[in-house]
């Protein structure tokens, strides 16, 4: 078994909850990049999500037109009433070499952006410490 020494570890961070309520999340700080635009942002660690998502506005700061994309995506729960389009990112993280990350763009603003299964814990092995608040980052072995 080979192991990956090329990791990095993230502490959660303070999120207020619909209550107002100060919570801690696992957010990860990364670059995205389509073609010359660029933003730095957090993206959620959800690995019960099926699918890496990205928030409209974010998708119009990165130079996407909503009508020229033609890859049409299919979300379930609070995100299904949206129109939903698949469209391909670079991502750097840290000191990792960037990757590419396929993301369902929603129309909707009101989620944060998600790294899900497909593809980020594809990309990246994640192990989460909730008691001590943190998560350990990795490139996948090649």
């Amino acid at each position: 078994m080979m192991l990956n020494n090329n990791k990095k570890r993230f502490n959660f961070i303070e999120k207020k909850n619909d209550d107002g309520e100060t919570i801690l999340v696992p957010y990860l700080p990364l670059k995205l990049f389509n073609q010359n635009y660029s933003i730095n942002t957090l993206g959620l660690l959800d690995s019960g999500a099926s699918v890496n998502v990205l928030p409209y506005q974010m998708g119009l700061e990165l130079g996407l037109e909503w009508e020229k994309l033609n890859i049409f995506v299919t979300l379930t729960g609070n995100l299904s009433q949206f129109s939903t389009k698949g469209v391909i990112l670079s991502a750097k993280i840290e000191t990792f070499a960037s990757v590419a990350l396929a993301f369902a763009w929603t129309q909707s603003n009101n989620v944060p952006l998600i790294l899900g299964r497909v593809n980020f814990f594809q990309e990246f092995d994640v192990c989460f410490y909730g008691s001590q608040s943190a998560f350990e980052l990795a490139p996948k072995l090649k």
